[in-house]
């Protein structure tokens, strides 16, 4: 078992701000060397297009362009680097697992990936220029694995594909300019419809209606069905799938059958996180090992998170951060059975 660790970073202020402090936090992180040693040359294949990327951010986060503004100044980088490493256009998104089930006030999100894909931060964002405060994972810096935002929106989606990618945002800031810009699942689907996709993902939605959606989304077509359960397959653009989804089929009816007895939002946390259930899973080498388990919970607007399996959340109150009381943690601790650790924690 490895011990693992993710930062845990408040702040309330404007989009600049937040990104002045991202960035003066990552002079002292092991997170940016780290991603330079792991992508080498790779990123310098990526042509930039700084207008072309404004163009597209502002037209729909343009706070997001100023925490970029912000994140460059604070690291001193050119303005074409710092987006092409925290604009969430450019560079590649690797393959991965993941699971998610949803009842009528709750998901529970497995996020499956290798341990030195993840950043390890865990952040609360209530910003003061625009867009809804939100909780959740970090990834790439500026954007999201899974969260939750102060309308009670819970977004978390599932790798399908990135083969016949095209020019558009990767999923993770797709997953921060939905939560900070819709309030419900109709508008978060609008969003997702109007948004340029680079991959295939699912998209999962709950909001405080009950409704739970999945949205598949992929370069050339955007769909939407209702289900509770969803891995890593297309169940309607089946033609965007990879060929191999044994896997996949397999988490996705050991959802559906054990969550037929399933009573609360413990129960399904449970069913989501012990390692002898069928879901959690060890295959951290295959990059589909689960890296933490997070619930969110439309209505309280409480978010749990663990990291690694058979373990218990802890249970965040986000309505008293919203109304200004801070946590006195500067760390989520955990466990997985790897001898790999996240990027935030050791010199690679």
């Amino acid at each position: 078992m490895k011990k693992v660790y993710s930062d845990f970073i408040q702040f309330r202020g404007s989009h600049y701000e937040y990104g002045l402090m991202q960035g003066e936090l990552l002079k002292d992180s092991y997170i940016l060397p780290n991603r330079k040693k792991q992508w080498g040359s790779k990123p310098h294949h990526f042509i930039i297009n700084k207008n072309e990327f404004k163009h597209v951010i502002k037209e729909f986060a343009p706070r997001i362009w100023d925490e970029i503004h912000g994140l460059a100044d604070a690291l001193k980088w050119p303005l074409e680097d710092a987006i092409r490493e925290f604009g969430g256009y450019y560079l590649e998104y690797g393959r991965s697992g993941c699971s998610i089930f949803t009842g009528e006030d709750y998901m529970i999100r497995n996020y499956d990936n290798h341990p030195h894909s993840y950043e390890g931060r865990y952040l609360l964002f209530q910003p003061k220029d625009h867009g809804y405060a939100t909780i959740g994972p970090s990834m790439q810096i500026t954007g999201r694995t899974d969260g939750l935002n102060e309308m009670g929106l819970v977004m978390g989606y599932n790798f399908i594909n990135r083969i016949h990618s095209k020019d558009g945002f990767m999923c993770n800031m797709i997953g921060r300019i939905v939560l900070e810009n819709s309030a419900t699942i109709d508008e978060a689907i609008h969003l997702l419809q109007e948004l340029p996709h680079r991959h295939s993902f699912s998209y999962v939605l709950i909001d405080k209606s009950g409704k739970s959606v999945i949205v598949e989304a992929s370069p050339r077509k955007v769909i939407t069905r209702e289900s509770n359960a969803c891995t890593n397959h297309f169940e309607t653009l089946t033609e965007e799938n990879r060929y191999r989804m044994d896997e996949s089929l397999q988490r996705e009816n050991a959802i559906k059958n054990q969550g037929k007895s399933v009573a609360n939002s413990f129960d399904a946390f449970r069913m989501m996180n012990d390692t002898n259930r069928g879901i959690f899973s060890s295959k951290y080498g295959a990059w589909a090992g689960t890296l933490h388990t997070a619930s969110y919970h439309p209505k309280t607007l409480k978010a749990g998170f663990a990291l690694g399996g058979d373990r218990k959340p802890i249970l965040l109150d986000f309505n008293k951060w919203l109304a200004g009381e801070n946590y006195h943690i500067t760390r989520l601790k955990g466990a997985i059975p790897s001898s790999s650790a996240f990027v935030n924690m050791v010199k690679l």
